[in-house]
């Protein structure tokens, strides 16, 4: 997993080839938010910072722990339609392997820009709606959890771009596990 924070105002740290780094399958590009009339301000989230704040490092990580018996991450995605895309995330954890406490579910949109565009020389995975945190699986029963979402996109974003994405974060900032709409 990596994660690049890349400040509004610092067009020159996006034009810059940070590649993810070797065996790492899974990248979010965050824009944190800066000045109003950053040069990127259109495209950051205010949840940007607020994952930077509670990220362990930046530095490519894989996730910290496999799922154990039992628990399960789903996300699914409708199609795009008038702006808003419908987004859920499904958690699965018995009651014998209960998430760690304090874990929360997260979903996004995140928009795969191809290398070579929108003056990014690398595939970047950016980040451009975010839902959470959400509530985990009833620890007590093992009952499922789904949250669903109508996530908006910004007016720049292309929807055909556009892939759901969903983790789970331990209280200390930790992703533990991750799942895609449309793994490639």
């Amino acid at each position: 997993m990596h994660e690049a924070f890349v400040p509004a105002d610092c067009t020159d740290c996006w034009a810059a080839d940070n590649p993810p780094g070797t065996g790492i399958g899974w990248r979010f590009d965050w824009i944190v938010p800066a000045a109003s009339d950053a040069p990127m301000a259109v495209a950051a989230l205010p949840e940007a910072a607020e994952r930077a704040a509670r990220a362990p490092s930046a530095a490519p990580t894989p996730p910290t722990r496999r799922l154990g018996p039992g628990q399960r991450i789903g996300v699914a995605s409708g199609p795009a339609w008038k702006g808003y895309f419908g987004v859920q995330i499904s958690l699965q954890a018995p009651a014998r392997q209960p998430w760690p406490a304090g874990a929360t579910a997260w979903v996004a949109l995140v928009e795969e820009v191809p290398a070579g565009s929108d003056g990014s020389p690398v595939a970047r995975s950016l980040v451009r709606a975010v839902a959470g945190p959400l509530p985990m699986a009833n620890p007590t029963t093992g009952q499922p959890m789904r949250h669903l979402r109508a996530m908006r996109w910004p007016d720049e974003a292309q929807p055909t771009r556009l892939r759901a994405r969903g983790w789970v974060e331990a209280a200390d900032g930790r992703i533990l596990a991750m799942a895609a709409d449309r793994c490639p």
